[in-house]
């Protein structure tokens, strides 16, 4: 059995990074056995997610989001779940995976089986197995089996519930972000536009000014050779009455 992970490796969302690293980074801790298939480069592994996904797992929009986790082709369930059982030691159970001998999910289990039976639970060996003589019958197992079967479902319906609801709530998020990086590109224009408004403004006088001094230089120019005009008839006048006397 091959335990399947669906991920997005460009995924934009914080969030949705954090649970892909939480569920791969407890599945190596576990030293379980999984395959990585992305999403976000493979069309086939995004369709194949979606299709297999049970309908009553899927949001609202119908659209499931990473990390999703199958056993082969069995669904085991998205982070929300993944998150229970981590938290409940059923991981393997989880998982549809046995679990190891020694192991607290295993101990738990059996505890749980001796108490449902009426029967104290024997302690485990040091290799994980119970004493045969603390067994029960097959019928009492199998129906203490199909009684966990049905609480599980019940579980995982209400789990189910409350699915829709939380990937929502990243959804909203998400588009909470985006609607902030436009209204901060929508204010970086508006500066962009003052920005650009005052250098026209300031040019315009600058240009005003320089349109005002080159008007002032050419009317000092036209008063200095006026000036200069005016003395050389002066001077020639000067000369001319020297010379007639």
């Amino acid at each position: 059995m091959v335990i399947k992970v669906f991920l997005a490796s460009s995924s934009g969302s914080t969030a949705i990074k954090k649970k892909q690293q939480d569920v791969v980074g407890f599945l190596e801790a576990l030293k379980v056995d999984y395959t990585q298939l992305d999403i976000a480069c493979n069309e086939e592994n995004r369709m194949w997610m979606r299709q297999n996904v049970p309908v009553d797992k899927k949001p609202t929009n119908g659209i499931p989001l990473p990390p999703q986790i199958f056993n082969e082709d069995s669904y085991c369930g998205d982070y929300d779940t993944f998150f229970d059982a981590k938290e409940d030691n059923s991981v393997y159970a989880f998982l549809g995976l046995p679990p190891p001998p020694g192991s607290k999910e295993a101990e738990q289990a059996a505890k749980v089986l001796g108490v449902e039976n009426g029967t104290p639970a024997e302690e485990p060996k040091a290799d994980g197995s119970v004493d045969a003589s603390a067994e029960v019958p097959v019928e009492e197992r199998n129906g203490d089996a199909h009684g966990e079967e049905e609480q599980a479902a019940d579980e995982e319906e209400v789990e189910g519930e409350g699915e829709g609801g939380e990937e929502e709530d990243v959804a909203d998020e998400e588009t909470a972000g985006d609607e902030a990086l436009a209204e901060e590109e929508e204010e970086a224009v508006e500066e962009t536009d003052e920005v650009t408004e005052q250098a026209n403004a300031q040019e315009e006088d600058e240009q005003e000014e320089a349109d005002e001094d080159r008007d002032e230089e050419a009317e000092v120019q036209e008063d200095e050779e006026e000036e200069e005009e005016e003395e050389e008839e002066e001077d020639m006048e000067e000369t001319q009455e020297e010379e007639a006397e």
